[in-house]
């Protein structure tokens, strides 16, 4: 049996797939040629994912904490179980806490959050990927929209601010490697350590967190040499403040700030000299997650418009876009029946501790291993501890599991059928049910469907179908849920070039610059390195089987890394920050900053890895986003 369905995971590529279950049980997976971005392939994540369905370690049946350790308990006794809470906290709806993530997208995981809306639940705010980077292109523009990236070809440069290719986007990088052969040129600005130089004709290595500084060099290098039309300034709102800040420092400061030469400045100044070839800016998802990452992103967008890419298509600066966009959601999700309480979620545990009038009676998660992925996790943990229910929807027993009193197992990718869009991309594709879900696994919309027609008075959720075809009554869609069945995709009615004729989405269709230039905060005492806790290639995020968390997580450091003059290698070597101690491997990376330790994240603290347990929690500049790399550490015996 052969079906179409898609990837609901936390990526941007978002493929149309076609999945074969073969008679031997196994799964024969390839990515559908129709589409206009999965071209016929997929990533290792994909290839690597019947693994995870088959996983000896999977949870198969719902887990009740007892004095005496987990007992197995019926589904019909779980949903009991959880009605009963809920009904009992339903007076004080602000006792419960709802925690969400991106484990899996969709818009029926959309809907569950309408469920807990309807109660008046507390939930969350804040973020702990995008939302310093959203913030700062909708504060530029005025919303966040992007050119369409099948038009990256067309560019006569591309410059990648820190993006991994060889493990961020396969398409992306694809389209890259087609532009190169067309004879497109690509600089990549980042610390090192990543994949990228398979992908670049030139790279220039910046200290993290400093790209803001490059990007103001480059820009006063074009003014400077006349290489801005003053046109463009008429499409901005707040030229002078910009100016000034712009001039804050002299070029030789601005170099020193991000530990590049003025050869180095000239070289990222020289690919944005305007020219008929359009120039792409690709804003990597790290820059971002620094103290001033919403800075950093504002003056690589002020760079992109100065020198005239913006509206143009081959130009453009792309970081995301909201993945379920297209949708029509309005019905689906029903209002709170009151203003909700909101938890910062980046400082999640010391939220929960302090949490009054009321306290946090009861904790649901589902899609989000948060122990494990927000910062300071020891102190989530302790946290959760002290809250008297706790729930977690989830296929592992993750960290964040097995803090809870309640254990339900939930159906993955393939097991369920939904509806997907990309944060990428603009089309929105048919995830089918391929398999069924082991033991009583169900899907997190099933779950909460069930709970809900078990209260008094009852919480209705739609039926499936009638969510799924609800939400393609689309002005952005042309397609019923019987076309996008049998195609498995469509593409939505967006403009190709965003913001084209610079006309951009603020009230008075004017740019808007940033009007501050800040100095990035030194290492502490004792701490001289920057933390960096990157993407990996065959798992994402914290969705890493336990099979394969053997043994201490590496870091990776430069041959000029000024630990490791007093460092032993033959001898226990940690990982510490202010929060505490890791053990780890280290192995050397030649073209990394020397400055940088570069951890792959998601392994679980239960297994000997969490990186987050080191990483202290502070706020980007904008976004409430979680700054996690201007965590320092050290390199000790």
């Amino acid at each position: 049996m052969k079906r179409l369905t898609a990837c609901t995971l936390d990526c941007p590529d978002a493929c149309s797939l076609w999945v074969e279950r073969r008679e031997d049980g196994s799964l024969g997976i390839r990515g559908n040629p129709d589409h206009p971005v999965t071209a016929g392939f997929a990533c290792a994540r994909i290839r690597e994912f019947p693994r995870r369905l088959k996983s000896p370690h999977r949870i198969l049946h719902p887990l009740l904490r007892t004095k005496n350790g987990w007992e197995r308990i019926s589904m019909d006794r779980a949903l009991e179980l959880c009605a009963a809470r809920i009904q009992e906290l339903r007076r004080e709806p602000a006792s419960i806490l709802h925690i969400q993530g991106e484990g899996a997208k969709g818009v029926l995981k959309a809907v569950c959050e309408g469920f807990f809306a309807s109660l008046g639940t507390s939930t969350l705010r804040g973020s702990l990927c995008d939302n310093a980077g959203i913030a700062a292109c909708i504060m530029d523009f005025g919303s966040l929209e992007s050119n369409d990236i099948r038009g990256l070809p067309d560019a006569g440069r591309i410059v990648n601010w820190g993006k991994d290719l060889s493990r961020s986007s396969v398409h992306v990088a694809s389209l890259v490697r087609h532009a190169r052969r067309r004879g497109t040129r690509v600089l990549t600005v980042s610390p090192g350590g990543d994949g990228n130089d398979g992908y670049s004709d030139d790279r220039v290595r910046i200290l993290p967190g400093t790209d803001r500084f490059l990007a103001a060099a480059a820009t006063r290098v074009l003014l400077e040499n006349g290489e801005v039309e003053e046109s463009i300034l008429d499409r901005t709102a707040n030229w002078p403040a910009f100016d000034k800040a712009l001039h804050r420092f002299s070029l030789e400061e601005l170099a020193g700030f991000c530990d590049v030469s003025l050869t180095d400045v000239e070289t990222v100044a020289e690919y944005y000299v305007p020219s008929p070839p359009p120039v792409a800016t690709i804003l990597g998802w790290g820059l971002q997650r620094h103290r001033f990452g919403g800075e950093n992103a504002r003056f690589i967008n002020a760079l992109a418009l100065l020198s005239g890419n913006i509206g143009r298509r081959g130009g453009g600066s792309t970081f995301n876009i909201g993945s379920l966009r297209n949708f029509n959601l309005q019905g689906l999700i029903p209002p709170s029946p009151g203003p909700r309480r909101t938890f910062l979620l980046p400082f999640i545990g010391s939220e929960i501790v302090g949490a009054r009038d009321p306290s946090v009676a009861m904790i649901w998660v589902n899609g989000h291993n948060v122990v494990n992925q927000a910062p300071d996790s020891r102190s989530i943990a302790q946290a959760f501890r002290q809250v008297p229910f706790k729930v977690v929807v989830d296929a592992f027993m993750t960290d964040t599991a097995r803090l809870a009193d309640l254990v339900l197992p939930c159906a993955l990718m393939w097991e369920q059928e939904d509806l997907t869009g990309s944060f990428l991309h603009d089309c929105v594709s048919y995830a089918a049910r391929v398999l069924d879900p082991p033991g009583e696994a169900l899907s997190d919309f099933e779950i909460l469907k069930e709970i809900g027609s078990r209260l008094d008075p009852p919480v209705p959720l739609p039926d499936r179908e009638s969510c799924l075809r609800a939400a393609l009554d689309s002005p952005f869609l042309d397609a019923d849920l019987e076309t996008l069945r049998q195609k498995g995709f469509a593409q939505a009615n967006r403009p190709e070039v965003a913001f084209e004729g610079m006309r951009f989405a603020h009230p008075d269709g004017r740019y808007r610059f940033p009007e501050a230039l800040h100095e990035e905060p030194p290492p502490p005492p004792g701490y001289p390195l920057r933390f960096l806790t990157l993407v990996r290639r065959r798992s994402l995020h914290s969705q890493i089987l336990p099979e394969d968390q053997e043994g201490r997580p590496v870091v990776r450091v430069s041959p000029e890394n000024p630990c490791l003059k007093d460092l032993r290698l033959d001898r226990d070597v940690f990982l510490a920050s202010p929060l505490g101690r890791l053990a780890v491997k280290v192995e050397v990376c030649r073209d990394l900053h020397p400055s940088t330790v570069v951890y792959r994240r998601g392994d679980w603290m239960s297994l000997g890895g969490g990186a987050n347990q080191l990483v202290a929690p502070r706020l980007t500049d904008l976004g409430e986003n979680a700054a996690y790399y201007s965590q320092c550490v050290r390199l000790e015996n």
